[in-house]
């Protein structure tokens, strides 16, 4: 879900809101409060798949976006019983796994050559990032400041390619994930290049046999907050928009195009849950 920690704000109105779209929920996070991920056993979704399906859920997906995005295509593609996928501002890559416990100042920091994710206790290989602490978060702040923005990583992103290109065993096995897969981006998101992973997802989905039905939705305009508009209204009912205007440079110049990607975004949605 949303947010990263099961008892953010932000996950708590996704998962109502999805209820109100007639879906049961379990938000997951690394931990209470935690918002770095390091490490995280994939074998989680394994235990919740279970839990749901013994509370009588026999139609099973996942969805999230940003890091969470790019967990729930790992999931996945691990576990062919999520049959509706949804990744709102994914890489399509596994990510070095990264700290937010505040450590010399610093707000966030990459792990010590450690991964985001696990899989039967082994690190998933996993893209390097560019630059090791305390240079990581003083790169992002010097990127958000020069944009505008509350937080900008795109270059860091892009340095971190440049340095190192994408192996094969860093990507994402998108070909064996199953039923309904959807991907959404925008062009100015300001966090990585979302719409050149997924376009690369969408190549390796045409190069490889697979079983999905693939969708991209993918717009000039929406920031990294690529969400359902009434969702972000839940979130912020007074000025939905403001969040975002916050945030991004992008919102506050685009803020009429920003809004019209999320009023798509949830007619396409809604009416793809339904379907499902």
């Amino acid at each position: 879900m949303l947010g990263d920690s099961s008892e953010d704000y932000m996950a708590a109105t996704g998962a109502k809101w999805l209820n109100q779209q007639g879906v049961h929920v379990m938000a997951m996070s690394p931990d209470k409060k935690d918002y770095g991920h390091h490490s995280y056993p994939l074998e989680r979704f394994g235990k919740a798949i279970a839990f749901m399906k013994a509370q009588g859920c026999d139609k099973l997906g996942v969805m999230g976006a940003s890091t969470t995005g790019m967990m729930a295509l790992l999931a996945a593609s691990y576990y062919p019983e999520l049959s509706l996928t949804v990744a709102i501002s994914p890489s399509d890559f596994v990510m070095e796994g990264f700290y937010r416990d505040g450590k010399d100042g610093m707000a966030e920091r990459p792990g010590d050559n450690e991964s985001s994710v696990t899989w039967q206790n082994k690190p998933l290989p996993y893209l390097p990032y560019a630059y090791r602490h305390p240079e990581y978060w003083k790169k992002i702040q010097e990127e958000s400041k020069a944009g505008g923005d509350k937080v900008a990583s795109r270059k860091l992103f892009d340095e971190s390619e440049r340095r190192h290109p994408v192996q094969e065993e860093e990507r994402i096995k998108v070909e064996n994930i199953h039923g309904k897969l959807i991907f959404i981006g925008a062009e100015d998101d300001v966090l990585w290049d979302t719409c050149k992973y997924i376009r690369r997802m969408e190549e390796r989905l045409n190069r490889l046999p697979h079983d999905s039905a693939f969708e991209s939705w993918l717009y000039a305009h929406g920031t990294h907050f690529a969400f359902p508009q009434s969702l972000l209204k839940m979130i912020l009912p007074v000025g939905s928009g403001l969040l975002v205007s916050l945030m991004f440079r992008a919102g506050r110049e685009h803020p009429k195009e920003c809004r019209e990607t999320r009023i798509d975004i949830d007619g396409k949605f809604k009416k793809a849950l339904a379907e499902w």
